[in-house]
């Protein structure tokens, strides 16, 4: 019977073994790689920070979101969507690396070895949602000019949340390059699809103040469940479209379909090796 047991057990050693390690080593070169590019990660904060001061101090006291604690001033009402902004940059833009990939011919390398589809999706979609999640936690530091002051409670919360979005939206970018051979294409995808994704999410306006179609399309738009669920933690009161436990429940939802999609895209493409 011990003889049967162990030879059921390897087999199932050898399988985690061939998902974790395969896994590991290219979210660990996902990581590497970002942080040695000192550019992206300057700009990744820099451009979001300065979009938000700039819109913020433009629109001012003018704008008013409602009678909720903290939501006087657009600096404080915008706060929750930059920080969005910034994991929806971080989290898309770091699926360039699977074009790039292709190209030098790295990707073609792991898909001859025999590593399972899976690892590599997993992988490559745990780096970038550390990342995007890492990116956007950082951002926090900047909570009290917005009028926030986080208890411990609070700040898990919005890690939780903002680990759903980034992993949802790495997902999402792995599913758009993966079929790609081209960054200008994938830009391209990006400045069409998933920009206008996040004008429409509740960050700039709110969702009662829209008109009736647009209303329709946030409602349907997974970014406004995220910029929701944090605009309630960060300020406890204010006037919010959703509750927080269905905002979670939404963009758990979303993560898992669009891993799902990611793992679809990596099994169905054969990828071609560089020209």
């Amino acid at each position: 019977m011990s003889t049967q047991a162990a030879t059921l057990v390897r087999p199932m050693r050898a399988a985690s073994a061939g998902v974790t390690l395969p896994a590991f080593t290219l979210w660990w070169r996902e990581i590497v790689r970002f942080y040695r590019q000192k550019g992206r990660v300057v700009g990744v904060l820099a451009s979001p920070l300065v979009f938000w001061a700039v819109l913020g101090s433009g629109f001012g006291t003018s704008f008013r979101s409602g009678g909720g604690p903290g939501q006087q001033h657009y600096l404080d009402y915008s706060y929750p969507g930059i920080l969005i902004l910034i994991v929806l940059f971080t989290s898309i833009f770091t699926m360039m690396s699977v074009i790039e990939d292709r190209k030098e011919g790295f990707l073609l390398s792991v898909l001859v070895a025999p590593v399972p589809r899976t690892a590599i999706v997993l992988g490559k979609v745990l780096g970038g949602t550390t990342l995007a999640a890492v990116q956007g936690l950082v951002f926090l530091v900047f909570a009290p000019f917005a009028g926030v002051h986080l208890a411990l409670m609070q700040v898990l919360l919005v890690a939780v949340v903002v680990f759903l979005v980034s992993f949802s939206l790495t997902a999402l970018g792995f599913a758009i390059a993966w079929p790609m051979d081209s960054s200008q294409a994938f830009h391209a995808i990006v400045n069409l699809f998933l920009i206008p994704l996040w004008l429409v999410s509740g960050a700039l306006f709110p969702l009662n103040g829209a008109s009736g179609w647009i209303r329709v399309i946030m409602r349907l738009n997974p970014l406004t469940y995220g910029v929701e669920a944090l605009r309630t933690l960060l300020y406890p009161g204010a006037e919010t479209s959703f509750p927080l436990s269905s905002a979670i429940a939404t963009l758990l939802l979303f993560s898992f379909v669009m891993f799902g999609l990611a793992l679809l895209m990596a099994n169905r493409r054969t990828t071609r090796p560089a020209a």
